[in-house]
C-alpha cells in the first residue's frame, strides 16, 4: 500500500471509531508494524491533522476532520472498478445501466490521475458461455425489495413441482449460474429461498409489508451463520 494511501485509511479509521486507538491498534487494522504507524502519525500531526497523543500512549482525533471529497485510494479505485465491472456482468440491464452511469459519476469528480486509474483498471469480469443472461424478473424483485411489496408468486421447483406462494422478499444473491431471492414466505411462516429462473410468474401487490426484526435479511443470514458454525 503506498504510504499516501494508508495516511488516508488511518483518518477515516480514526473518524470511523471516534476513540482513542493505540499504534498497535491500528498497526493490526493496516497490517503494517506499529513503528510504521508511528511514523505516520508525526507526519500526520506535523501536517496539521487534528490528533492529540504520543507513543506508548496512545492516539485520538480532536475534531472532525475529513479527507476531500471522493479522495479514493488506488486500490479502492481497483474494487469500484472491477464490482462495476461484475454488476454489468451479472446483474439486469436496468442494474448495469445504473452501474455505468456510477462509474461514469465517479470518474468526472475525480482528479486526472484517479480517473485514468479508475478507467484502465486491469480487472475484468467475464460471463462464462455456459451462463444464462440474468433473469428478466430482477429489476421488479429489486423493485418490490426496495417498496417492501408484498409479491405474489408461482414457483416450480426442482421437483417440478408448481405452487402458489404469497412472500415478503428481503434480499437477492447471485451463487454461480443463478441468482436467489430470500424471502419471508406466509405459507411457510419462515425464511424461504428461491431461485429467481424458477419463478414463472409474479406479481406486486399493493400490501406492503411491515419491517421486522426478527423477519430481517440480516436475520436470515444470522441464522445461515450459526447454522454454519
Amino acid at each position: 500500500m503506498r504510504p499516501a494511501d494508508r495516511l488516508f485509511r488511518i483518518i477515516q479509521l480514526m473518524r470511523a471509531t471516534g476513540r482513542a486507538m493505540t499504534a498497535s491498534e491500528i498497526a493490526e487494522r493496516m497490517e503494517v508494524a506499529p513503528r510504521t504507524i508511528y511514523r505516520d502519525m508525526q507526519h500526520l500531526i506535523a501536517s496539521g491533522a487534528p490528533i492529540d497523543g504520543e507513543r506508548g500512549v496512545g492516539y485520538l482525533m480532536r475534531e472532525a476532520f475529513d479527507a476531500p471529497p471522493l479522495a479514493f485510494t488506488f486500490e479502492q479505485l481497483e474494487a469500484l472498478a472491477f464490482g462495476v465491472r461484475a454488476v454489468q456482468m451479472l446483474g439486469d440491464r436496468r442494474l448495469a445501466q445504473a452501474a455505468r452511469e456510477a462509474m461514469e459519476k465517479i470518474g468526472h469528480s475525480l482528479p486526472a490521475e484517479h480517473a485514468k486509474k479508475l478507467r484502465s483498471t486491469p480487472l475484468r469480469a467475464f460471463r462464462s458461455a455456459l451462463q444464462p443472461d440474468p433473469p428478466a424478473l430482477l429489476g421488479e424483485i429489486r423493485e418490490a425489495i426496495a417498496g417492501r411489496r408484498k409479491l405474489r408468486i408461482t414457483y416450480e421447483s426442482l421437483a417440478e413441482e408448481t405452487s402458489g406462494r404469497t412472500i415478503c422478499p428481503l434480499g437477492l444473491s447471485v451463487f454461480g449460474h443463478y441468482w436467489l431471492l430470500t424471502a419471508w414466505c406466509e405459507l411457510r411462516q419462515d425464511f424461504r429461498d428461491f431461485r429467481v429462473d424458477r419463478i414463472v410468474s409474479l406479481k406486486a401487490e399493493r400490501e406492503r409489508y411491515e419491517p421486522a426484526p426478527e423477519r430481517s435479511f440480516d436475520a436470515y443470514l444470522a441464522r445461515m451463520e450459526l447454522g454454519r458454525a
